[in-house]
């Protein structure tokens, strides 16, 4: 004897058939309301961030504008129709940025130009690497790493000037620097040793910054990924190129580009170290600082114009290049994506 099994209305196999496709009339609704929402929460985050932004134009925006209004003028003194003599200012265009590339204001600013450019890769390869090896030590467990983190970073809290006066003890004829090398090397005057005394300073600041850093994006990363590459027969340097160095890429390009920026403005460490005036180490900050101190504010603000455009190239360049991702908005533009296909997921 055979039984036939019927489906009757509210059985479990009608329940759980997909219901009905909502009319389009819904599903654009829904999505103006999703619109509004967003939209909303924009205003609002607008509203949130304008007393930063305005602060932001307050102290960037208009002394930039102010800065390349006055590289277009220059003081000059002259004799008037009366015989009498006459200061002021007057409107010479792009005269100051001429005159960086002739004469000797145009070999001091290439010589400043070089300086610059040099003690910048320098500095920051040199902490690049040695930050990384500071961050690989202080992420390994051992008895002490606490005594260790803080240890390095005391250089990075010590205020510039300070390091640069105990560098300059250090560097000093007499100093414990020629007492060890058995030598009479003249540190703090012109020619290369001043640039080895300033990148040796500027590296012994600033690399735990990098390392710090790094050590910050070593923090995240699994344990697991670790144990499963032993697993798989995965030893320290392997581990360290496949696992390592490509998930605290982002974090270390971020650490690399600020110390970019900050090396390219290098000022007040040379300054205290070495000196004004010194043609070996003279920066473009420094450059410019000369130039205000001699009342020459047009040719100044030119040097200032400049620089801030060689550190927006850098940055721009660098991001554009390697990806740094400085600002968020990849992560920011994942989750969004991830938000609308959640949200589209139920409504298809």
């Amino acid at each position: 004897m055979t039984s036939t099994t019927t489906s009757h209305p509210g059985s479990v196999l009608e329940s759980q058939a997909p219901g009905p496709l909502k009319p389009p009339g819904q599903r654009r609704a829904k999505d103006r309301r999703l619109g509004q929402g967003q939209l909303g929460e924009g205003r609002m985050a607008a509203l949130l961030l304008s007393p930063t932004a305005v602060v932001l134009a307050l102290v960037i925006a208009y002394p930039l504008i102010s800065a390349i209004h006055q590289s277009l003028y220059a003081d000059q003194t002259g004799i008037d129709a009366d015989g009498f003599v006459t200061e002021g200012e007057t409107f010479v265009g792009l005269g100051n940025y001429l005159n960086l590339l002739t004469g000797d204001a145009g070999d001091r600013f290439l010589n400043a130009f070089a300086n610059t450019t040099f003690f910048t890769l320098t500095t920051v390869s040199l902490e690049t690497i040695l930050g990384l090896i500071l961050a690989l030590a202080m992420n390994r467990a051992f008895r002490g790493r606490s005594f260790l983190r803080a240890s390095i970073l005391i250089p990075w809290a010590v205020p510039t000037a300070v390091s640069g006066l105990l560098w300059r003890w250090i560097f000093q004829s007499d100093g414990i620097a020629n007492n060890l090398l058995g030598s009479e090397i003249l540190w703090t005057a012109e020619g290369a040793a001043s640039k080895i005394a300033v990148i040796v300073a500027e590296v012994w600041k600033t690399a735990p910054f990098i390392g710090l850093l790094v050590l910050a994006g070593m923090q995240v990363i699994p344990e697991e990924v670790y144990e499963a590459a032993k697993i798989d027969g995965a030893g320290w340097w392997r581990q360290l190129g496949s696992i390592t160095l490509p998930l605290v890429k982002p974090t270390l390009l971020v650490a690399v580009l600020f110390r970019l920026l900050d090396a390219l403005r290098m000022f007040d460490l040379p300054f205290v170290l070495i000196g004004p005036g010194k043609d070996s180490v003279e920066t473009l900050s420094m450059l410019a600082w000369d130039e205000s101190n001699q009342l020459r504010y047009g040719s100044a603000s030119a040097f200032a114009v400049i620089l801030f455009l060689y550190v927006a190239v850098v940055a721009v360049v660098f991001v554009k290049v390697l990806g740094a991702d400085v600002t968020g908005t990849k992560e920011l533009r994942l989750a969004r994506k991830k938000t609308r296909s959640q949200k589209a997921g139920p409504a298809s």
